[in-house]
């Protein structure tokens, strides 16, 4: 991949993060460059990264063979519209808006060119993120491994065999980081009201979050053996497992991630009809 050329249109957080996890992995800053409206933005990036940045889309793109659209769902119509022109080369076009649809794109890109959906999440700012991805029929297997390998510089990829299951990404591991924040209020507040100072019971959470985490990720049993496993029999553990079970928190995450992914294909009805 380190002769392809990467523009990305926008220079928001999220092209930030790939930007950085790219460099990071020694892809060459000169085969980099993000156009963004606000000169501001691409003074900022110039000054962090040491890559090219316009203000003006189209140009840029004419000469990429890779783009990266990190714009928001509600412009994507407008920007995607205007690069049309500039897209005879048929470069690779990644997408990482929610809502908006292969097809969609492909109408307003016009020149019929290789997409890909991804629905990365924001735990890729810090190299830690989880991106589904999703190819259409015109991408091939080197375009494949090339997207594997941006989306890998920030955490790990996943691919996709239907569109539909973008939206499940999306409500999934999209939305889920904020499941967790949740989760780390809930109990960071529960050892305050017990009478722990807030920072030890903030350190002690977000400690047995990242410790949690890294025990799935390393184990051969899945979660619910390990939970199992930390449980003994009329211990403190279970009973609290317990409450939790008797209020219905697997359902009520059901509930939950269900209710988001209909939301997604809401926001995808809204967005590209």
């Amino acid at each position: 991949m380190s002769e392809a050329k990467l523009v990305f249109i926008g220079g928001g957080n999220m092209a930030t993060s790939l930007i950085g996890g790219l460099i990071e992995k020694g892809y060459p800053t000169d085969r980099i460059v993000v156009c963004d409206p606000l000169a501001e933005s691409g003074k900022r990036l110039e000054s962090i990264f040491g890559i090219t940045t316009h203000t003006e889309n189209t140009s840029a793109a004419a000469k990429a063979d890779i783009i990266i659209l990190a714009v928001k769902p509600q412009v994507m119509k407008t920007v995607a519209s205007n690069l049309a022109h500039a897209l005879a080369h048929k470069p690779l076009v990644i997408s990482i808006a929610a809502g908006i649809t292969a097809a969609a794109l492909q109408s307003w890109l016009g020149a019929e060119v290789p997409i890909i959906r991804c629905m990365p999440n924001t735990p890729a700012l810090v190299q830690s993120g989880a991106s589904g991805l999703f190819a259409t029929a015109l991408v091939n297997p080197t375009q494949r491994q090339q997207a594997s390998d941006i989306l890998a510089a920030v955490g790990t990829v996943s691919w996709l065999n239907s569109e539909d299951d973008i939206d499940k990404v999306t409500a999934l591991s999209g939305s889920g980081p904020a499941y967790f924040f949740l989760v780390i209020e809930a109990m960071t507040e529960a050892g305050i009201k017990m009478g722990l100072d807030p920072e030890t019971a903030r350190q002690l959470t977000l400690q047995t979050a990242l410790g949690a985490a890294r025990m799935a990720i390393a184990s051969d049993v899945d979660a619910g053996e390990l939970r199992k496993r930390v449980t003994s029999p009329a211990g403190t553990t279970e009973k609290a497992i317990n409450s939790l079970l008797e209020n219905q928190l697997p359902e009520h995450f059901e509930q939950a991630i269900t209710a988001a992914y209909d939301r997604a294909q809401e926001m995808a009805k809204e967005l590209t009809d």
